[in-house]
């Protein structure tokens, strides 16, 4: 082996069609079983996916057994102190449009 213009192509001929493909299949291969949802990750979904269901069902309930109660509860609910309830009558209350900006006082 004192000639290396046979080791070159030795070396290099299996390293392009054997290592190189290789090393290219098994990372696709890879990154495909990478992308899928484990049987652990449905499972969590389903049980979120339920979790939420029955969340908005007893909210849906709750609204519907506050309708009943006083069908003004919205306008009370939002902030009864800024609503003066004791000053207002039933026919004033009214929804309040509200902001998440601070109050400003005028100088």
């Amino acid at each position: 082996m004192d000639n290396p213009e046979l080791l070159i192509p030795l070396i290099l001929v299996p390293t392009l069609f054997i290592v190189l493909p290789w090393i290219i299949f098994h990372y696709i291969t890879k990154w495909k079983s990478a992308a899928t949802l484990t049987k652990e990750d449905e499972n969590l979904l389903d049980e979120l996916h339920d979790l939420g269901r029955r969340l908005d069902e007893r909210m849906c309930t709750i609204e519907r057994i506050l309708s009943a109660e006083n069908p003004n509860w919205r306008a009370v609910g939002c902030d009864p102190a800024d609503l003066r309830l004791g000053e207002l009558s039933s026919d004033q209350l009214a929804p309040v449009s509200r902001s998440n900006q601070p109050k400003r006082r005028a100088r």
